[in-house]
């Protein structure tokens, strides 16, 4: 009987235990429902009996390992808010002082202004000065070259020249039996008709300038050759546009002449060719004065006839082609020495080729 009773209440004892770990919440100290336990020795004894008793309820929650231990229930504190990117005064990047400090450099680059731009400006700046020291530099530079330019370009003769080296061409010319009234340092136009008159002998351009051939011609001493060998003759070479003083076979004084272009031209209602004839002649008639055509066709400055209406008469224009109506012009100062100095008289022959 006493046996059945102490079973009896030991159930019950371990009954409440387990009713109570299901009715506490949280993780209450099993001393704080049981109340103290005599001895750890009997206390092991009923919790190894409530265990294995088939009755016992099943035991409550276990508690975890990190509980807390204190009486109170453990709180669930409410999750920390995560703070927005908005909210963020440099989008998650450093403090409010740290974003401060880097919105200049934020301007320079987004707005283009602040140091950036200032340094932008210094820059440009020195590329105008240094562009405009360039500039000066090339400028001041300019009339240096042309002066090296101008020293190392040799000062060929040409017309207007003038001096010492024009004198010097200038008695070339005579000794070599080139037309020229007289030796006086100007490159005029008697000067230019001679040098147009070696340039035809030589068979050069005919540009009136003294440059490397034509002084090479100077320096050879070129000349025309006569076809007559004996008496004095006038021969005219139309290839060359010259016109030549012949003595014995010898040349005395070479012109520049202009003969027939070989155009046709209008004259008194009849058409006519401007060519020279060839061939042998004298001269049969001669006017002492400036004549005028009876064609209509211009002046002629002392005319000497050798052929019909054809002569050899003085021209203010003497042009280092064939430029006339098919006379033979020479300028005014040569028909002048053919008269007076030369002494072509008529009955002289002509001779055109």
């Amino acid at each position: 009987m006493t046996t059945t009773t102490t079973t009896r209440r030991r159930r019950l004892s371990a009954a409440a235990i387990g009713l109570a770990l299901l009715l506490v919440p949280g993780c209450a100290a099993l001393s704080d429902v049981a109340g103290p336990q005599p001895v750890a020795a009997e206390s092991s004894t009923a919790t190894e009996d409530a265990s294995s008793s088939p009755e016992s309820p099943p035991a409550g929650p276990a508690p975890a390992d990190d509980a807390g231990t204190g009486d109170a229930p453990a709180v669930e504190e409410p999750p920390a808010e995560r703070p927005s990117a908005a909210a963020s005064p440099s989008s998650g990047t450093g403090t409010d002082d740290d974003a401060a400090e880097a919105a200049p450099d934020d301007e320079r680059r987004d707005d283009g202004t602040g140091q950036a731009a200032q340094d932008d400006e210094t820059s440009d700046g020195g590329a105008e000065e240094q562009a405009g020291d360039d500039e000066k530099d090339k400028k001041d530079k300019a009339p240096k070259d042309k002066a090296e330019k101008k020293d190392e370009e040799p000062d060929w003769p040409a017309y207007g020249a003038s001096g010492q080296q024009v004198t010097a061409l200038q008695q070339r010319l005579v000794d070599l039996g080139y037309f020229l009234p007289e030796v006086d340092g100007q490159f005029g136009p008697a000067t230019q008709q001679a040098v147009w008159a070696l340039q035809k002998a030589a068979g050069l351009g005919r540009d009136g300038v003294v440059g490397p051939r034509t002084q090479e011609a100077l320096d050879s001493g070129a000349r025309p050759s006569p076809q007559s060998s004996s008496g004095k003759v006038v021969e005219i070479d139309l290839a060359r546009q010259l016109l030549m003083t012949v003595e014995d076979g010898r040349v005395t004084r070479v012109l520049n002449a202009s003969s027939g272009n070989g155009e046709t031209y209008e004259a008194k209602g009849r058409t006519y060719t401007a060519s020279t004839p060839r061939g042998s002649f004298a001269v049969y008639m001669e006017r002492d004065y400036l004549h005028e055509s009876t064609l209509e066709l211009g002046s002629m400055y002392r005319p000497k006839y050798f052929h019909g209406s054809f002569a050899v008469h003085g021209s203010g224009s003497i042009p280092p082609w064939p430029a006339s109506h098919g006379c033979v012009r020479v300028s005014n100062s040569a028909m002048n020495w053919l008269w007076d100095t030369w002494g072509m008289s008529q009955g002289t022959p002509v001779v055109v080729y």
